[in-house]
């Protein structure tokens, strides 16, 4: 179908605004809850190749305005891309039909405190009570209230940092504690990487029930997910984890029984996701697909699970993947094949001859980063020449660039540091 002109377009809209299904409110129009929901299925049923595509469409849009859009217009287009889940099965029960969605998410303001901790002590307890009012003393920029149309508190959600907790606040939070003992085991953040927990999310009346809130609390996150710098790990806390468990297995979410803990006699669940096994790209495509199937609740596709070097370690195996570079059987057992990095760049993780021919693509882009500056231009030529396309040995390979052994073998050494912090810097970044 041709796109409107602007003359169609303006038709179009006035007579919509006319009619008498239609609303108007401050971002455009709205159809009548139940008048959207008979268009949708009708034309899900008649046609249902032009209903993909134009959720296609539209997901196109939204992907795109979500890489250029900053604070509460950011919100809205996140809760509209949410929207288009709506009627998949795994989502459908979990969204307030029919009720408002205006409220604002605003900072935490220092009179906000007593309101915040008195509500969630209602709810959780005296002893959660403490721990909340711990952790906006410590962390307040993570706390997001939202707001009613009188500016009065309808809920919040607190998102704490535990890579930059300290010993005392993990000590003051046996949640927090629980979810960093938990990623020590699996897989400890390196330099440069975040983890983050939703420790508290309520809304006001219906604490952790289906409500508008619950809704904007899981824009929020996602919000979180997409601006939060170098985020490796993301830990979500339920006090009913087996209510939820569809929709966080649809959001891809895991189930991690080992990071459960207790606070004033009653046990949490918790659900995480690791970044570094699926990035962010990753998860936005696989969220798209099981909206477009409408594919229920289930297992996520495998994914090989990454190897999290230290930085010494990692480029220990760049220095040996160069030196293998040529013999594929011994780089099938490099253990950066199994770096986020590799499999950030194959479509299927389990094919390690893919994750191999990454490998060696991922070192060539490495030492061709040496070529885009003059002073580093010889230590590419030592590295192509020695590794790339070796000219028989280190002796031959310095007599072909004309340089002392001694200096050849320096050289070399300083070009694999280099290539190594130019992987290292993308390992961190998530591929």
């Amino acid at each position: 179908m041709l796109g409107l002109g602007e003359d169609e377009a303006r038709q179009l809209f006035d007579w919509l605004r006319d009619c008498s299904f239609i609303e108007a409110g401050p971002h455009g129009l709205y159809p009548h809850d139940l008048v959207r929901e008979v268009l949708a299925a009708d034309l899900r049923w008649r046609n249902p190749g032009r209903y993909a595509a134009l959720l296609d469409r539209a997901r196109s849009f939204y992907a795109a305005r979500l890489k250029q859009l900053k604070g509460p217009a950011l919100d809205r287009i996140l809760l509209d891309y949410m929207f288009l889940h709506r009627n998949n099965p795994a989502v459908r029960p979990f969204y307030a039909v029919g009720e408002s969605y205006d409220f604002l998410a605003d900072v935490f303001r220092p009179g906000d405190r007593a309101e915040l901790v008195d509500v969630l002590g209602r709810h959780e307890g005296p002893e959660s009570a403490r721990i909340l009012a711990h952790w906006l003393d410590r962390q307040p920029r993570g706390v997001v209230v939202f707001r009613d149309g009188r500016h009065r508190v309808a809920g919040f959600v607190v998102f704490i940092a535990l890579h930059e907790a300290s010993a005392e606040d993990l000590a003051a939070d046996p949640g927090a504690l629980a979810a960093w003992n938990y990623l020590q085991a699996v897989g400890p953040l390196r330099p440069g990487e975040a983890a983050t927990m939703v420790r508290f999310w309520l809304e006001r009346g219906r604490y952790q029930g289906i409500s508008p809130v619950q809704s904007l609390v899981g824009v929020q996150l996602v919000r979180h997910i997409m601006t939060t710098p170098g985020l490796a790990f993301s830990f979500l806390v339920f006090s009913d984890p087996d209510f939820w468990a569809i929709l966080a297995l649809y959001a891809d979410f895991e189930r991690l029984p080992q990071a459960d803990f207790e606070v004033g006699g009653r046990r949490y669940g918790v659900y995480g996701h690791d970044w570094r096994v699926r990035p962010l790209s990753a998860w936005l495509n696989l969220l798209a697909e099981r909206e477009a199937a409408f594919v229920p609740a289930a297992e996520p596709p495998p994914v090989e699970r990454p190897v999290v070097l230290a930085e010494a370690d990692f480029t220990r195996a760049v220095r040996e993947a160069f030196k293998d570079f040529h013999i594929r059987d011994r780089l099938k057992t490099n253990p950066l094949v199994r770096s986020r990095l590799a499999l950030a760049r194959v479509s299927d993780p389990a094919h390690l001859p893919g994750r191999v021919e990454a490998l060696r693509k991922l070192l060539l882009e490495a030492a061709e980063s040496l070529k885009e500056s003059p002073r580093e231009l010889k230590l590419y030529k030592v590295l192509y020449h020695t590794y790339l396309q070796p000219a028989g040995s280190q002796e031959r390979a310095a007599e072909l660039l004309d340089l002392p052994l001694s200096t050849l073998r320096y050289q070399l050494n300083r070009a694999v540091e280099r290539a190594a912090g130019f992987l290292w810097a993308r390992e961190l970044e998530g591929g």
